[in-house]
């Protein structure tokens, strides 16, 4: 693809499918990739505790299943989601888990685990409350996990689903579509080249990240589209220390500094989960994010 084609400005498209789903495409949408379309639970408490890095805390948060704390119309959506997901992914490879139950446990309950640490955090460190017109964009989005999950749990939210495959575009907006959420942009795209727009450089209260990259990687994905003053979560597994400790100059190169690390005890059999959150404190360089595939072959 010519260079001027990546750098040029989104064009936005907006596809109808019951319901208007803006859609931004930052490549050229091309016929030939469309597919064809297939038919309460207990408080959150947090409880800091030290470790040995300077800035960061660690909290832990004990919830039951967090599908239970959405209302009926969400648990409806949510399944219609999973529906989609299972049905559309027999045709293209959305996710390795195939059965319903496992979805639920491995997808759904994990993205929305991710919710108590960005509030707390956000309420805690940063301007303003996140109850409301809180901009969040998901890095990577895949098949919508976490994003479109946080869109259905937290309606107030506007979230930007950030996907560079466009089959997975075209998924999305089925998706968007069939649960009728209002409050979701799904933009097609790398997040080096619109680190480096105006119209997404540093236009985001929180960028979320989950199984994309390490963190060295992900710092330089995510940070650049993220306010002064506002948060980076990485949704992580149960003990990852060691890259933690390993992306602290990435994350430092990109304006921010490790906040905290946030345990969660999901339900799900692969156990405690872990967020980790940063916070951005100054501008991201304007050399960051470096061009496209730099920043995965050569971490920071």
């Amino acid at each position: 693809m010519k260079k001027s084609q990546e750098t040029a400005r989104a064009k936005m498209l907006t596809w109808r499918c019951g319901v208007s789903v803006p859609i931004v495409f930052h490549l050229p949408f091309s016929a030939r990739t469309l597919i064809k379309h297939l038919p309460s639970s207990n408080q959150n408490t947090f409880c800091p505790h030290r470790i040995r890095a300077k800035t960061l805390t660690t909290t832990r948060i004990v919830n039951s299943s967090h599908f239970e704390t959405l209302n009926t119309r969400q648990q409806e959506q949510i399944h219609l989601y999973v529906d989609a997901l299972l049905q559309w992914n027999r045709k293209m490879n959305l996710t390795a888990v195939k059965d319903v139950n496992e979805v639920m446990e491995r997808h759904i309950d994990d993205s929305l685990a991710i919710i108590p640490p960005i509030k707390n955090s956000y309420t805690s460190h940063c301007d303003s409350s996140c109850n409301s017109n809180l901009k969040l964009v998901d890095v990577g989005t895949g098949a919508g996990l976490p994003g479109l999950v946080l869109a259905i749990a937290c309606p107030d939210w506007k979230v930007t689903l950030l996907e560079s495959m466009n089959k997975r575009c075209v998924f999305l907006e089925h998706a968007v579509s069939l649960t009728q959420l209002l409050n979701v942009q799904i933009v097609r795209g790398r997040a080096e080249t619109l680190g480096k727009d105006v119209s997404f450089r540093e236009q985001y209260d929180v960028a979320v990240a989950r199984a994309v990259a390490e963190m060295r990687i992900l710092a330089e994905y995510c940070l650049p589209l993220v306010r002064v003053g506002g948060l980076f979560v990485a949704a992580k597994g149960h003990d990852p220390q060691e890259e933690v400790k390993n992306s602290e100059r990435a994350v430092q190169l990109m304006g921010a500094s490790l906040l905290q690390l946030c345990s969660v005890e999901s339900q799900s059999p692969f156990g405690q989960r872990t967020a980790v959150v940063c916070l951005k404190s100054r501008r991201t360089p304007k050399k960051y994010p470096r061009d496209a595939g730099t920043p995965a072959k050569v971490p920071l």
